[in-house]
């Protein structure tokens, strides 16, 4: 069966007309609509932010005349948001709708806090409406395992977004009892689901392989808020046999940046209402495409809280090339590691999530695991906490140790004696956690 071009594609030439462009799309189409918005933003954040009218007071507007020139633009960081979140406003506190805070996972503690009028949670709703159309069709029911108690959160804007395309919406919110929320995607009659990557593994390993006590008829999923690890999507597949498929977002960014089309090889980037970049996380400067670097992206569209070239943290890379589907539009390959969640090895090289999500959840039976980093007698310390099913049986452990031996960097420390592997520790329960931020914590020094 032929692959359907994204439709960010057709959401694309929309946004362009009305900016005064037409059809068919082209790079250069893309790249003339992305130079006037940045154009708009800049004047825009100048006259209106505080923050940006010192940030930039050296590089104004004019000074913009190719998608190049930003390069030359000085760099918005996390820190910047968090001193005074306030000062990056560029309407009054009238015209602002929501709030999001974001609490800091760093040493400093220090939240940031983002900003949206009523316009700017509408892109969200737009976005949302047609990067979901790879997955749904009208009279289609999705269950969202996300917030949506309050007006404005991601999971009421995205149930708006469904509304307008006839898909029934049922707003679940973050999974707390697994036997409950697959009682409804069995009675429900749930054709796609959207939801947290550990959450939804936890409901795939609720039951032991080959038992199946919920009739679950799923067509697709699309897992968000968190790297999405190819191990959980293969035993996701395997259970249920549906296509599951990858988005990229942060708040900052308006909540969405990209999501997959039907090939699932990088997800479509957001370029109407975002500019991406790829640099080197230590020199700024841009890396040829196809090479990973730290994610930046500049705000096209926003109007209360537009940010110009925010360093993400995010390790990635474009995928070059045309995407199989058809389109132009660029792609941006997974999330490899975060800057500040890479944790240094005394033997040389670092551990991350990402490399322990591959190497853990691909273990049969584990649903989550912490990880820990400490000092023990000169070498380091290394401690894994694993939640695994009911079901999962005593080779479990042995399995997971395996799995922690078979990445390349911890065997290499070890056998260097600058690592030991501590004991495993096994939980079995079906208790779901609520999703928090995942890091490896690192103990040293703080002993």
């Amino acid at each position: 069966m032929a692959i359907r071009r994204t439709p960010l594609e057709s959401w694309f030439l929309k946004k362009a007309a009305d900016a005064g462009g037409a059809e068919p799309l082209t790079r250069t189409l893309i790249e003339s609509y992305q130079l006037q918005k940045l154009k708009e933003t800049l004047a825009l954040a100048r006259a209106a932010s505080p923050f940006y009218r010192r940030h930039l007071e050296n590089f104004p507007a004019e000074q913009l005349r190719s998608l190049k020139d930003l390069q030359a633009f000085p760099f918005t960081t996390a820190g910047d948001i968090s001193k005074n979140p306030l000062l990056f406003l560029c309407v009054s506190q009238d015209q602002i709708n929501r709030v999001v805070t974001i609490n800091s996972s760093g040493t400093t503690g220090r939240p940031k806090r983002v900003f949206f009028t009523g316009g700017d949670q509408e892109l969200i709703r737009d976005f949302f409406r047609y990067g979901m159309s790879t997955l749904v069709e009208p009279g289609d029911t999705v269950l969202v395992l996300l917030p949506g108690g309050r007006p404005g959160s991601v999971g009421a804007l995205l149930a708006e977004a469904l509304e307008r395309s006839q898909v029934r919406c049922i707003l679940h919110g973050f999974v707390r009892d697994p036997r409950e929320t697959l009682q409804i995607m069995a009675g429900q009659k749930v054709d796609s689901l959207v939801g947290v990557p550990t959450q939804v593994l936890a409901l795939a390993r609720y039951e032991a392989p080959g038992k199946k006590s919920f009739p679950v008829r799923l067509k697709n999923m699309l897992l968000t808020t968190d790297h999405v690890p190819r191990a959980i999507v293969n035993e996701i597949e395997r259970t249920w046999y549906c296509r599951v498929y990858n988005h990229y977002g942060m708040t900052e960014m308006g909540l969405g940046g990209g999501v997959e089309c039907e090939a699932r090889d990088g997800c479509h980037l957001r370029e109407a209402d975002l500019y991406f970049e790829i640099v080197d996380p230590a020199t700024g400067e841009a890396v040829p495409e196809g090479e990973e670097g730290e994610v930046v992206f500049t705000t096209l569209t926003r109007q209360g809280m537009p940010l110009i070239r925010y360093r993400t943290g995010d390790i990635a890379r474009f995928v070059p090339g045309t995407c199989s589907c058809g389109s132009l539009l660029k792609r941006i390959a997974p999330v490899r590691d975060r800057i500040g969640g890479r944790v240094p090895l005394a033997g040389g090289g670092f551990i991350s999530m990402s490399v322990l999500d591959e190497a853990l959840f691909a273990v049969k039976g584990v649903i989550d695991f912490q990880a820990a980093v400490s000092s023990a007698g000169g070498a380091d310390l290394l401690t894994v906490k694993v939640q695994a099913a009911v079901w999962a049986g005593e080779e479990v452990n042995d399995l997971v140790r395996e799995a922690l031996l078979s990445v390349p960097v911890i065997a290499g420390n070890i056998a260097k004696g600058a690592l030991i592997l501590g004991p495993v520790d096994v939980e079995r329960s079906q208790k779901i956690r609520a999703p928090a931020k995942r890091i490896i914590q690192d103990l040293r020094g703080k002993e």
